[in-house]
């Protein structure tokens, strides 16, 4: 018996092996095996096919061990993985690698990790009362105000917040305010809990557009589900994954960073309970794995994940959801580069399951595809209960500049301090939005003009005056801030405003204000995030000062005031997507107002107030900034007019650039006049960790022509005359 493998490892192509007597009955397709390569004797390798013959000239080793007692990969996922391999141009056993949970993505061999119990910690009915009594008990406080933020978690969750936590824990739980347990998380499939929440009436474009999506139950069609920032998309999800699992199938949802958005986890889990598995990164790797588990059992058969949940063997997939699908971090930007939404269409197609896309404001590719009628669109053009949009007023900050007005403390605007004075006055929330972390995003000296800049990376260093550090943003490097310049002694000083000065601004203009500040300075973890957010939505903070991580999926009620702080933090940048991202992500902040019972209104702070994505975000009108911009793109042959293939090189400075200048060589022979070739150049960043970027970019009418030039490319890769790595990015989303 011969089998062919994928190795998990960064090699091209898949080998064949025999298989043992002794073995042939425990292999199947999807398996995962332990085999000799190289000089290694033990690797782990997954089975993809059964050769009926042997290569010719070569001597075969033999499958040493079969690592699982069932194969982790379904048929129909190895199809997919195998499609994905050759298009996203990626070694296969990289990508079966990366599809699997930690525990069995080991590379040597290791056999799957045995599963055991998870012990979970929950605040008791009164702990909240209880809060005063515990005195100087800091410790035991803070873990008890964690409980009641976040309600009943695993404690390894815990353990990773409070590393010394365990005695507070143990002293909270003789005082009966916690309650801890010990249990194997197995849910029966199909059984709700007598609490799941109940389905909420449709709004008439609700019922519409669920009506269409059960007209195509058992067959593949993809859907468009455009709908405005509170218009019930959410809804139709889980009642069209309700339909799926009263008729006994699966169901998995797709969104960004399941971190952003606990309240869309949590809703799933009130309507399904134990039926639903988590896939993310803010879980432990035993809580992965387990989840992951019970999903290939038929234990669960709802899925909730972010991008690499792609991959999640969900059984008899009916309904697939990409919530959300614009946004960009469905794009795998390090190990294999795929991109999550695009690979659930052809899953969706694959497996026979409906396909609902999701969004306010669709990414142009996926509008084109449903103009062309590949995907069928649903409109919701309204807010639940007829809400109104929230009113959008821009603030042009150069003609407050030309008006005299200047030292805007936090670049926050006479308007926006007086609206934000307002919205507290009358017991309302307010978020305040920069998409900038730190103080202050460049230092300066102002005697030589020096900048304070990263060593190993093209970038300068911000100011982080908490921590009274410069960091890098791209490297984590720190260096302590000094207020003297070390090359001549000169006095430095700060420019540019990130979310860290924001908050002080806020704090010394409303000092009564409960101000929280969510980025990734003051939050490491999903349970950090999941805690401020839950204190804001139990409306223990007035304003939440943030970067994007504010802005994905949220719905608080009390929010009536959204304040962009700048605009324009995106517009620069050499990208053609830069207009597409500003407009989709001012959209989606604005949308974080007037969900409740109160009208919402938005202040927009601009350099730019009459940049298309700019002034149309303002008047929430997508189909006129996407006419325009989709018109600017054809003309430019970019996406979705044109399919695009970057070829990315690091290594040293003379290394880099002599592979990319190979790689263009090689290139030109392979263009045939139909494929433009930009480049080969400097990365916009030059270089990050000490490693020097050079980009190539290829554009064509079709993917064909692109593998062409790739099958060029990939002989210099195998020995780039510089010594750099090379990675290829079909589809690539980022520029930079």
């Amino acid at each position: 018996m011969l089998v062919e493998v994928a190795v998990a490892a960064a090699v091209r192509g898949t080998f064949t092996y025999r298989v043992p007597s002794s073995l042939a009955a425990e292999v199947a397709l999807g398996q995962r095996v332990a085999v000799p390569f190289g000089r290694s004797r033990r690797a782990t390798g997954y089975v993809v096919g059964f050769p009926a013959a042997p290569p010719e000239g070569f001597e075969l080793r033999d499958v040493v061990e079969v690592l699982d007692r069932f194969p982790p990969f379904t048929p129909k996922l190895v199809e997919l993985l195998r499609w994905a391999e050759e298009y996203y141009l990626v070694p296969p056993g990289e990508l079966l690698r990366a599809a699997l949970p930690p525990g069995l993505n080991a590379r040597r061999g290791a056999p799957a990790p045995t599963r055991r119990g998870v012990e979970y910690a929950a605040p008791a009915a009164d702990a909240a009362a209880s809060l005063g009594a515990l005195g100087r008990a800091a410790a035991q406080r803070a873990i008890l105000e964690y409980l009641l933020a976040r309600g009943r978690i695993p404690v390894e969750e815990l353990r990773a917040a409070f590393p010394r936590g365990r005695p507070a824990l143990s002293a909270l739980a003789k005082r009966g305010l916690v309650t801890l347990e010990t249990e194997t998380p197995v849910a029966t499939a199909g059984v709700l809990p007598a609490s799941a929440a109940a389905p909420a009436a449709l709004t008439a474009a609700q019922a519409a557009a669920l009506a269409e999506i059960d007209a195509a139950a058992g067959t593949f069609q993809a859907f468009l589900l455009h709908g405005v920032t509170g218009s019930g998309k959410t809804e139709v999800y889980l009642q069209a994954i309700a339909r799926a699992r009263a008729a006994g199938r699966g169901a998995l949802v797709l969104v960004p960073e399941i971190a952003l958005t606990p309240q869309l986890s949590g809703r799933f889990r009130a309507r399904f309970g134990d039926d639903v598995a988590l896939l993310h990164s803010g879980l432990s790797d035993a809580e992965r794995h387990a989840e992951w588990l019970r999903l290939r059992r038929g234990e669960a058969r709802i899925c909730v994940g972010v991008r690499s949940a792609i991959f999640a063997p969900v059984q008899d997939l009916a309904v697939l959801v990409v919530d959300e699908e614009h946004d960009g971090s469905f794009k795998q930007e390090d190990g294999p580069a795929y991109h999550a939404r695009d690979l659930a269409v052809v899953r969706a197609k694959r497996e026979d399951a409906v396909l609902i896309l999701g969004s306010a404001t669709p990414s142009l590719e996926t509008l084109e595809n449903a103009r062309r009628g590949r995907y069928r669109k649903l409109d919701l053009p309204a807010r639940i209960d007829d809400r109104p949009m929230p009113d959008v007023e821009l603030v042009d900050l150069s003609k407050l500049r030309r008006a005299g007005v200047t030292g805007l403390p936090g670049l926050l605007s006479p308007r926006l301090c007086a609206a934000l004075e307002d919205t507290l006055a009358a017991g309302q929330q307010a978020i305040v939005f920069l998409n900038r972390r730190g103080y202050e995003t460049l230092v300066v000296c102002e005697v030589c003009g020096a900048e304070a800049r990263c060593p190993d990376c093209s970038v300068s260093l911000t100011h982080h005056a908490r921590r009274g550090v410069l960091m890098c943003h791209y490297c984590g490097r720190t260096e302590p801030m000094s207020a003297r310049c070390a090359a001549c002694g000169g006095v430095r000083f700060g420019v540019g405003v990130g979310t860290e000065q924001v908050e002080e601004a806020v704090r010394s203009l409303l000092p009564r204000a409960r101000v929280a500040r969510l980025d990734r300075d003051v939050v490491s973890s999903a349970d950090d995030t999941a805690a401020v957010l839950a204190r804001f939505a139990r409306r223990d903070a007035d304003v939440l000062v943030g970067t994007q991580m504010v802005t994905k999926g949220h719905d608080f009620p009390g929010v009536t005031l959204v304040g962009v702080v700048l605009a324009d933090t995106a517009l620069a940048l050499p990208d053609f997507r830069a207009a597409e991202r500003t407009f989709q992500l001012l959209t989606q902040v604005a949308g974080r107002a007037g969900r409740g019972a109160e009208a919402g209104r938005v202040i927009v702070q601009t350099f730019n107030p009459a940049t298309p994505a700019v002034a149309l975000a303002a008047t929430h009108d997508y189909a006129a900034f996407a006419e325009g911009e989709l018109e600017r793109r054809r003309a430019f042959g970019y996406p979705p007019y044109g399919r695009m293939m970057a070829a990315r090189v690091e290594g040293t400075e003379d290394g880099a650039r002599r592979t990319a200048e190979a790689l263009a060589r090689a290139a030109r022979p392979a263009l045939a006049g139909e494929v433009a070739m930009l480049g080969p150049a400097p990365a916009a960043i030059e270089r990050i960790r000490g490693k020097s970027r050079w980009h190539l970019l290829f554009r064509a009418p079709s993917p064909p022509s692109l593998f062409r030039v790739h099958a060029a490319l990939a002989r210099v890769a195998q020995r780039p005359p510089g010594g750099a790595a090379i990675r290829f990015d079909m589809d690539p989303y980022s520029m930079l």
